[in-house]
């Protein structure tokens, strides 16, 4: 059998030039490094609020991956969508994350504070979250349609070479201000009376209405600021991805994922497990194919989970 060798590999042999190499693991393993920071700041912003509302009010929402989608399908109608005004996606953005937060509040306001009203159990609104969430899936569907989209702005960039890794400026703004954001957060909780409020109803609920805090206007912030943090963390990911109906079902894992791994009803178990869950998932693709990304993510949870059970940041809590 004759074995053809490429013209320009045979001349470089002959000349005994080197022949160019591709770049090494250890260049390609800061590469998916930096790409699972990116990522797990992304899964951290949509997850941080899904931590809070179930810290503060016990219920799983399985909707909160619709609230990503709208959030990203928001700033898309405003920046290119057909009957949209075509604005910038900066204030697109910023009106799609008010609109998220809106929803939140009206989600809670008009569906679960009386649903709670009514002593209607977890299970049962666990079960109506799914609902919610198919719902609005299919709302989005219906109008968005199942063509992937993408914003006008900042869609093609050159990365920046950075040493050995690379990163295009979109990127680096969206790990940046996550980042800033989840500080935000971080102070809000830490320092200013709502934060205290949201922290005391977390911990023990009966104790914190019995002090005096409005749980319910406690609670409705909690939403809202879910809300608004999913819609960003939407427009985030259809940034670094595309725009899809169903993009925020697509994330919904990772989110539970990183809100468990970190502790449940942790904010900032939340933001850890989350990254942690982002540079599992892009690191993985190193030795295997990226279709595999999420199975290995979740295979650490357990992992973690097996050594403390709690979580990362978690408490042992006490039963019986």
């Amino acid at each position: 059998m004759t074995v053809r060798v490429p013209f320009v590999l045979a001349t470089a042999l002959t000349q005994g030039d080197a022949v160019p190499q591709g770049p090494g693991f250890l260049d390609r393993a800061l590469q998916a490094l930096v790409d699972g920071i990116q990522f797990g700041a992304i899964i951290a912003i949509t997850a941080v609020g899904l931590s809070l509302i179930f810290g503060t009010t016990h219920l799983i929402n399985f909707a909160h991956g619709e609230l990503v989608t709208i959030g990203a399908v928001m700033a898309f109608f405003l920046n290119v969508g057909a009957g949209g005004p075509g604005w910038h996606l900066i204030p697109s953005a910023i009106v799609a994350i008010v609109i998220g937060a809106l929803l939140g509040g009206l989600i809670e306001r008009g569906l679960w504070r009386p649903l709670r009203n009514r002593g209607t159990g977890l299970i049962n609104l666990f079960i109506i979250t799914i609902g919610l969430s198919l719902l609005l899936r299919h709302v989005v569907l219906v109008f968005f349609g199942t063509r992937p989209q993408s914003y006008r702005e900042y869609d093609i960039q050159q990365a920046l070479d950075l040493g050995p890794v690379g990163i295009t400026p979109r990127d680096l703004i969206i790990v940046v201000l996550s980042v800033l954001v989840l500080l935000g957060v971080a102070f809000m909780l830490q320092r200013t009376r709502i934060g205290t409020a949201i922290r005391a109803l977390s911990s023990n609920p009966d104790l914190a209405e019995a002090s005096g805090i409005d749980v319910d206007r406690v609670v409705l912030v909690v939403w809202m600021l879910g809300g608004g943090l999913a819609a960003l963390g939407g427009v985030f990911f259809g940034l670094t991805e595309i725009i899809t109906w169903d993009m925020g079902f697509r994330l919904l894992l990772l989110m539970f994922a990183g809100i468990i791994l970190g502790g449940l009803g942790s904010a900032y178990g939340a933001m850890v497990g989350s990254f942690v869950i982002g540079i599992v998932a892009q690191m993985s693709s190193l030795w295997f194919p990226v279709d595999l990304q999420n199975a290995w993510a979740l295979l650490a949870l357990i992992v973690v989970l097996l050594i403390r059970p709690q979580g990362i940041l978690g408490q042992r809590e006490r039963v019986g």
